[in-house]
């Protein structure tokens, strides 16, 4: 039994957590703080993942990330950067794919703060880059670490756009959701049931620990 696969996941899931907090914390503070005409269109064409069939983003992609379209031919020629079947385009996927599990945790969490703090650190002369890091974000870790472990635990736990995407390349695409279903495909389902628990079992301790730190927070500052 190879655990590599499970290796290949936690690095995916952990590159695309990273990145996506980059992006997501800045969209997710502005999505919060505007009041322009804009934002329910932005807030939809973010939250779109959530309800695309995987296979249909992923048959998107694809298509993008393909040499013959302008988006994979420039990166090929520009960068020698292929997206197709390659774990560099899986990062880039799975930064669509999971984006609004990033995004929608931030949003509320920013959304939640009492007004009355930031308005002060307005007042105090802090300027909104201050305020986001030094005012905001001290204040909201239970959605920080929300949007983080569920944004990790969906990457890790993605497989149509994983597939049709990357593939099922050994040691480069092939990520534990598509080595069960290789699995399956090759009834082999001892090692089904092995890979299948190992991930319930992840799953579990993953969303058990965010609601005990929630739950820990609330009552040390009785909320």
């Amino acid at each position: 039994m190879s655990f590599e696969p499970f290796i290949l996941s936690f690095k995916l899931a952990a590159l695309t957590a990273f990145i996506l907090f980059c992006i997501a914390l800045p969209l997710a503070w502005f999505l919060s703080q505007t009041k322009s005409r804009t934002k329910p269109f932005l807030e939809a064409l973010t939250a779109l993942p959530i309800v695309l069939p995987p296979s249909v983003l992923g048959f998107y992609l694809l298509w993008a990330f393909a040499y013959s379209s302008p988006i994979g031919h420039f990166f090929e020629e520009t960068f020698g950067v292929k997206l197709v079947f390659s774990f560099t385009g899986l990062v880039v996927a799975s930064c669509f794919y999971s984006l609004p599990f990033m995004v929608q945790p931030l949003q509320n969490g920013f959304e939640s703060l009492n007004k009355n703090i930031l308005d002060a650190s307005y007042i105090a002369g802090k300027s909104k880059l201050q305020t986001l890091f030094f005012v905001a974000l001290p204040n909201m870790k239970p959605a920080v670490l929300t949007a983080v472990i569920v944004t990790f635990a969906h990457t890790v736990g993605e497989f149509g756009v994983v597939l049709m995407v990357g593939g099922s390349i050994p040691g480069e695409t092939k990520v534990a959701s598509v080595a069960i279903y290789e699995m399956v495909e090759n009834m082999d389902y001892t090692a089904a049931h092995i890979y299948s628990a190992i991930m319930v079992g992840i799953s579990f301790i993953v969303l058990l620990s965010v609601y005990i730190f929630n739950a820990r927070h609330n009552r040390r500052f009785g909320l």
